[in-house]
């Protein structure tokens, strides 16, 4: 009889070592960081949901004035409320992005070069993955690339001034250890998956740009006062992956995240230990994951692979590659 008894809360007691240890563990790091953002400007490409959403109540509790760039209106909208409902700031506002658009990304950049007279963080954390089938941007490119990497790319290099009149300021990049699952270095010869289309390949490639992009423009900035560096957020419950999953494959992939993902408000820690920590306000160039220092793959320290990158990044978007 006892045995059928403990048999019985076997369950039970598995579920508290679940939230004990491996939950814990899931949570990765936290920024314990208490600097005040009052006073400063911050851009967070898709703030609309997910880490990009966690991140703008963040830094609007932190007395930040927040630009939400979000690539659709109607759930900006919808997100911008939220914002300002939980953080009772009116220092948050919406502006209009497509990151698959290269005409959007210069039209917003100029709308900030005009109008905003500061920018202390630029935060581009908007990104796609896993797309069933290849898709284009309007301006040709592949679309994870064209969205997580080149749309990025311009907006960073179009805002560069501003970031620089508003020095000390930062740059923090959203990346991924799916990196660390590419067996090649970059390939510039598929770049717009011209020879072959693998949505897993795409999103590790369109990450591994991201830093290596990093790794180079560090670099190109020493000496200027604004800093960049990437980072992994972790394994997260966004909807990144479910909007491309077909019915069966989102039911696996939820229900997985639902035990060893992070929220976003956890994914979005290291983001934010990149944005407001005093201790990393000098530190330019690398790669975090938990808000801690990590090594990236050997292929997204490559020196040469990143001048090239960038030389090839700024003839596709149109970008004096010298600036």
């Amino acid at each position: 009889m006892e045995f059928f008894v403990c048999l019985a809360f076997l369950p039970v007691v598995l579920l508290l070592i679940y939230h004990a240890i491996i939950k814990k563990y899931a949570a990765g790091g936290v920024c314990t960081s208490k600097a005040t953002m009052a006073g400063k400007t911050v851009i967070i490409t898709g703030a609309n949901a997910g880490i990009g959403k966690a991140t703008a109540i963040d830094m609007a509790q932190r007395g930040a004035r927040v630009i939400m760039a979000c690539r659709d209106p109607k759930r900006g909208e919808a997100a911008l409320k939220d914002v300002v409902e939980e953080t009772g700031s009116k220092e948050v506002v919406l502006k209009q992005l497509d990151l698959a658009s290269l005409k959007s990304v210069r039209k917003f950049a100029e709308d900030i070069n005009k109008n905003e007279p500061e920018l202390h963080v630029l935060i581009n954390n908007a990104g796609l993955a896993y797309p069933p089938k290849q898709s284009k941007t309007e301006d040709g490119f592949e679309l994870t690339m064209g969205v997580n990497y080149l749309g990025h790319f311009l907006l960073t290099n179009l805002l560069l001034d501003l970031l620089k009149k508003t020095a000390p300021s930062r740059i923090v990049v959203v990346a991924s250890s799916v990196h660390h699952q590419l067996t090649k270095e970059f390939k510039f010869d598929n770049i717009h998956s011209e020879k072959f289309y693998d949505h897993w390949d795409t999103y590790g490639q369109s990450k591994l740009a991201c830093i290596l992009f990093t790794r180079e423009l560090a670099k190109r900035l020493e000496g200027t006062g604004v800093t960049i560096n990437a980072l992994h957020p972790g394994v997260i419950t966004t909807e990144l992956v479910v909007n491309f999953m077909n019915p069966i494959g989102m039911f696996f992939i939820m229900v997985g995240m639902r035990f060893l993902s992070k929220t976003p408000e956890q994914g979005a820690q290291t983001t934010i230990h990149l944005a407001v920590s005093k201790e990393v306000k000098d530190v330019s160039g690398l790669y975090f994951s938990d808000c801690a220092l990590k090594e990236p793959s050997k292929y997204a320290q490559d020196d040469g692979v990143a001048k090239k990158l960038w030389e090839v990044s700024s003839d596709l978007v149109g970008f004096d590659r010298h600036l």
